[in-house]
C-alpha cells in the first residue's frame, strides 16, 4: 500500500460518519510509453515558447488569463478571483442516496476512481457494515465530494473487499446520444436473426469478468520495438491482416453460435511457480483433478 493517501477525509451517511483515506486506483504510469518530440537532424527535444504574435516572447510574469465572450473579447479572471470560487474543502464525502447500479449509465463514470480504507481503528467496524450492507442489497452509493476545491459526484462501491469511489461527469459534460441514433437506419430483423443473435448472446456469457485476459499488445510490441532499435536487433514485421470476408448473416451468427458453445480459448499460463494475480475469478470452470492412488 502507498505510504501516503491521495485523500483523507469522513465517509458520512445519515448520522454515520466513517473515517477514510482514499488511494488513488490508477497505476503510477499506466504502462504506457511515453515519446518526445526531437529535432530530426540532432535528435535535441523540441521546446516550445510563449509568443505574443504582437510583441514577440512574453515572460510567465507577463501571462494573464482570460475568457472569451465574443470574437476576440476577453474577460480577464485573475487566479485570486477563480479561488474564491471554489468550494470549500471540507474533507466529507457525502452520500445521497443509494441505487442499483443498473439505473447510472458508465457513459457518466470519469475514470477517476479512488479505493477507500478505513483510517484507524474506529472506523473499522461501520466501514464494514456499510461495505457488506452495499454488497449484500446490491447497491451504490450516490456522494458529493469536493476534490481540488471542485464539488464533485461520485459513487461508492464495493470493490473485492474494499470501497472503491469512482467520480462522475456532469450531464453537462457528457453527449446525448439522441444526435447520433439518426445514423441507425433500423432495417427489419427477422424473428430467425434476433433468435440466433439472443441464442449467442446467451452462450457466450460468462458468469463473472477475468480482466487479466487481456493485454495492452500495442505496448508490449512498442516496447520490443523499442528493444530492436537500441541493441540493432532485426526487427520482424508481421504481414497486417487481412480483410475478414463478408458472408451471409445467418451463416456468420450460426458459425459465432458454434465457436461460442465451444468455449473461450484459455489464456496461456504465468511463467513461473505459483498463482497470478487476477481481476476476479475466470469465467471458465477448471475441471478438478483426479485423485490417484
Amino acid at each position: 500500500m502507498p505510504s501516503r493517501p491521495s485523500w483523507e477525509g469522513f465517509l458520512k451517511f445519515n448520522l454515520i460518519s466513517v473515517p477514510v483515506k482514499g488511494y488513488n486506483a490508477a497505476a503510477s504510469g499506466g504502462g504506457k510509453i511515453g515519446a518526445h518530440l526531437l529535432h530530426k537532424k540532432c535528435h535535441s527535444r523540441i521546446r516550445y515558447k510563449k509568443v505574443c504574435p504582437v510583441h514577440g516572447e512574453v515572460a510567465n510574469d507577463e501571462i494573464v488569463s482570460g475568457y472569451e465572450v465574443s470574437k476576440g473579447q476577453y474577460v480577464l479572471v485573475d487566479a485570486d478571483e477563480r479561488g474564491e470560487l471554489k468550494s470549500e474543502d471540507d474533507k466529507t464525502i457525502a452520500v445521497d442516496a443509494f441505487v442499483r447500479p443498473e439505473v447510472i449509465d458508465p457513459v457518466y463514470f470519469s475514470g477517476r476512481s479512488y479505493y477507500l480504507v478505513p483510517s484507524g481503528k474506529v472506523a473499522q467496524k461501520p466501514y464494514t457494515v456499510l461495505l457488506e450492507a452495499l454488497r449484500d442489497e446490491g447497491r451504490y452509493a450516490v456522494a458529493q465530494v469536493v476534490f481540488a476545491g471542485r464539488a464533485q459526484v461520485a459513487v461508492v462501491r464495493p470493490c473485492q473487499g474494499v470501497l472503491a469511489m469512482t467520480l462522475l461527469s456532469y450531464e453537462s459534460q457528457v453527449k446525448a446520444p439522441a444526435p447520433f441514433a439518426s445514423e441507425v437506419e433500423k432495417p427489419a430483423v427477422s424473428a430467425q436473426e434476433r433468435k440466433l443473435a439472443q441464442t449467442l448472446i446467451e452462450a457466450a456469457t460468462a458468469e463473472e469478468f477475468d480482466l487479466s485476459r487481456y493485454k495492452d499488445e500495442y505496448t508490449g510490441k512498442l516496447a520490443k520495438l523499442i528493444e530492436s532499435k537500441t541493441g540493432k536487433k532485426k526487427r520482424s514485421t508481421g504481414k497486417a491482416g487481412e480483410e475478414p470476408a463478408v458472408i451471409n448473416l445467418m451463416d456468420a451468427l450460426r458459425q459465432s453460435l458454434t465457436r461460442a458453445r465451444k468455449g473461450p480459448a484459455r489464456p496461456p499460463a504465468a511463467p513461473g511457480k505459483g498463482g497470478k494475480k487476477t481481476t476476479s475469478r475466470k469465467a471458465t470452470r477448471t475441471p478438478r483433478r483426479r485423485k490417484t492412488g
